[in-house]
């Protein structure tokens, strides 16, 4: 059994033996500097949601990928320039980092060209870091009026990537709340040192690299 098998079941019994309402989540394996020997295991094996982080890798790795497994789903991570959007809508099956309002019209507009709508979730500065993406909490109501009325995006939900220290799920939990506060169904957050925190604040996405496919070299 290749290892990302059998760190994919690990986790998998490892998460339902600790959350009741494991089956909501979805595990997005981040397969970002991974080749194909490593990705093709877990296709095999059934698990479909994936993510990328860069368009160009992505598209070298993935196109005939889903030409041969039409179930399988890519998810969109890392920042997304509108000059990338072009490649992105007609690959991917979500985006994780809608973060401005131009962004916003060039997907829509590169949606309507491809006649494809991706799911999408809008990146929240949860701690207001000026070095981090993001839209601001107190920004998020009229930013998500403006993707939903005027250009009909398939806002799913919200993510976020909580500062590198030990207060995860203060944010975590800011985060369940704002989704709350939206009436939206899907949470991106938790990677592999904190999964568990955004679990229990109700994440329905949780995005895991090297848990799954071990240290990247």
């Amino acid at each position: 059994m290749h290892k990302s098998i059998n760190n994919l079941i690990l986790l998998e019994t490892e998460l339902k033996s600790k959350l009741n309402d494991f089956n909501k989540a979805k595990i997005v394996a981040v397969s970002k500097t991974f080749a194909l020997e490593d990705i093709l295991p877990l296709i095999n094996h059934g698990h479909i949601h994936f993510g990328e982080n860069k368009v160009q890798e992505a598209i070298e790795k993935w196109v005939q990928i889903k030409k041969d497994f039409t179930n399988v789903k890519l998810h969109m991570i890392g920042k997304l320039q509108t000059n990338k959007v072009k490649f992105v809508i007609p690959l991917f099956d979500y985006i994780h980092s809608l973060d401005n309002i131009k962004l916003a019209k060039k997907i829509l507009k590169e949606q309507k060209k491809f006649n494809k709508k991706l799911k999408i979730f809008i990146q929240i500065n949860i701690a207001n870091e000026k070095q981090k993406s993001g839209i601001m909490p107190d920004e998020l109501e009229s930013f998500y009026k403006i993707c939903i009325s005027e250009l009909d995006l398939n806002i799913i939900g919200l993510m976020c990537i909580p500062p590198n220290d030990d207060k995860s799920n203060h944010y975590f939990s800011k985060m369940k709340k704002l989704k709350t506060k939206m009436n939206l169904d899907d949470l991106s957050m938790g990677m592999s040192k904190d999964y568990l925190d955004a679990l229990e604040n109700e994440a329905t996405y949780i995005r895991l690299g090297s848990k799954i496919f071990g240290k990247r070299t």
